[in-house]
């Protein structure tokens, strides 16, 4: 182990793997918990709705803190505070079950602190780095990131029936801590401004400004940034349709674990194609290519074509995000980093509650099947709009090269 942890980059990595598996294996036990507790189902929604609101009107202003403050300060504190949410909540096991309202604190406390170390991480590897390392880095988090995802899911169902709250704190606890070490023994050179001259707010508000120099790139980066949104649709609409078509759960199960392997495979192999393709053509490729597998699945919504297509769609979704975070490491200034990833995040958790609007809206009309082809349509759409916007940049780079 102290071979690895000599290199600044293994660090990051060993940290971001106990924070990914410590919020990943508790946040799948509070919401269990609330149920066994005895809520309907109810309580935990409202609690998932509260997180996404809270993140979302809080997201602003956490995206400025990272543009004036230490970046490995921030993923530091975020460690601890989700060490002590959960060493809280094992402390109060012991004067017995936690009642629904604590866990629910718990659940928002992690999903929002784990939402600000996610954009903290970007920042950090942006001003921690250099570009040459921009695109192993980005291999290696993928392939952490399936694992824990993966890994954390598999072992979460298990343990689940096996342990109570109190050794699932417990083990948040441990694994928070470790990655509040490793965080803080890895080797920091901050580039970011010490002594801002704007006030908070004043950055608060400039994020407009940031924005409007350039529409053109930034709404080509949310076209992009559209592939989240339909992950977490397809997730919410794929377990309806099977459902609703009597079809058995493993094949939910299997869709998940195959887009899984997926974006694992694309972080092994994406290193060659960021240094063969220009990011801008690998995010509209893979754009493209999202939209066509979501067209074969509107096609074809048998189960097995739904399961191989996830594999495919896996491996093109971490290709066009991670393509898009490493044109951005390049490209975007990195004391204005944080509050790009926060409008960007915005506009990603609008359009992720639209689409859930729109699940509901199918399901109700029992045309769920409809859900494929529209999606296909609206990633269609966004990657035709990429093209647009890079050929004309382009065509503009060679006039100006020419004149």
């Amino acid at each position: 182990m102290d071979f690895f942890l000599k290199d600044k980059v293994y660090r990051l990595l060993v940290a971001q793997y106990f924070d990914g598996v410590s919020s990943g294996m508790f946040m799948m036990a509070l919401p269990w918990m609330m149920l066994t507790g005895g809520d309907d189902g109810s309580g935990v929604a409202i609690v998932a709705l509260i997180c996404t609101l809270t993140s979302f009107f809080l997201t602003p202003l956490f995206s400025t803190l990272i543009d004036r403050h230490s970046r490995k300060g921030i993923l530091v504190l975020m460690q601890l505070v989700q060490a002590f949410t959960a060493l809280g909540l094992f402390a109060s096991a012991f004067y017995g079950e936690p009642g629904i309202v604590s866990l629910g604190i718990a659940q928002i406390i992690f999903w929002v602190s784990n939402d600000v170390a996610w954009h903290t991480s970007s920042a950090l590897t942006q001003e921690n780095f250099s570009p040459d390392e921009y695109p192993r880095i980005s291999s290696y988090q993928e392939v952490i990131m399936q694992v824990v995802t993966l890994g954390a899911g598999a072992a979460g169902v298990v343990v689940l029936e096996l342990w109570d709250i109190q050794r699932f704190a417990l083990f948040a606890f441990v694994a928070s801590s470790l990655a509040f070490v490793l965080y803080g023994w890895m080797p920091y050179r901050r580039q970011l401004q010490r002594n801002v001259s704007a006030s908070f707010v004043e950055q608060l508000v400039g994020v407009r400004d940031i924005f409007a120099r350039d529409r053109g790139f930034f709404l080509f980066l949310a076209l992009s940034c559209l592939s989240y949104p339909v992950v977490t649709y397809l997730v919410k609409l794929v377990p309806v349709y099977l459902a609703n078509n009597n079809y058995e759960g493993h094949w939910f199960a299997l869709w998940k674990s195959g887009y899984g392997v997926g974006a694992m495979v694309c972080g092994l192999f994406v290193v060659g194609l960021l240094m063969k393709f220009r990011h801008e053509k690998l995010m509209i490729f893979s754009v493209l290519m999202i939209a066509g597998l979501l067209g074969v699945m509107a096609l074809r919504t048998d189960p097995l074509v739904i399961v191989c297509v996830a594999v495919v769609l896996g491996f093109f979704t971490a290709l066009n995000r991670i393509a898009r975070t490493n044109k951005m490491n390049l490209v975007i200034d990195l004391n204005e980093r944080g509050r790009v990833d926060g409008g960007l995040a915005l506009f990603t958790t609008l359009s992720q509650s639209l689409s859930y609007v729109l699940i509901a809206v199918l399901a109700h009309y029992e045309m769920t099947e409809q859900g494929f082809a529209i999606v296909a349509l609206v990633m269609g759409a966004a990657g035709l709009g990429m093209y647009v916007y890079d050929n004309q940049h382009v065509n503009e780079q060679k006039q100006l090269t020419c004149n």
